[in-house]
């Protein structure tokens, strides 16, 4: 049975998808790290979906 690859989100490198790779989807534990670091510093950000004048409570007088 052929087993399924993918590219590191990080560097593109070809990697085996096998619980063996214990740093999987990353092909290293330096590019798991560095995307950590990503998220970290906020270069990463999950995009908003509602603004924020929605989140307001709007007092009733």
């Amino acid at each position: 049975m052929k087993k399924s690859t993918v590219n590191c989100p990080q560097c593109s490198k070809a990697i085996v998808w096998d619980t063996s790779n214990r740093y999987r989807p990353f092909c290293s534990e330096r590019c798991k790290m560095t995307d950590l670091g990503l998220w970290a510093n906020e270069s990463y950000r999950i995009p908003e979906t509602e603004k924020q004048e929605e989140w307001e409570i709007k007092s009733s007088d």
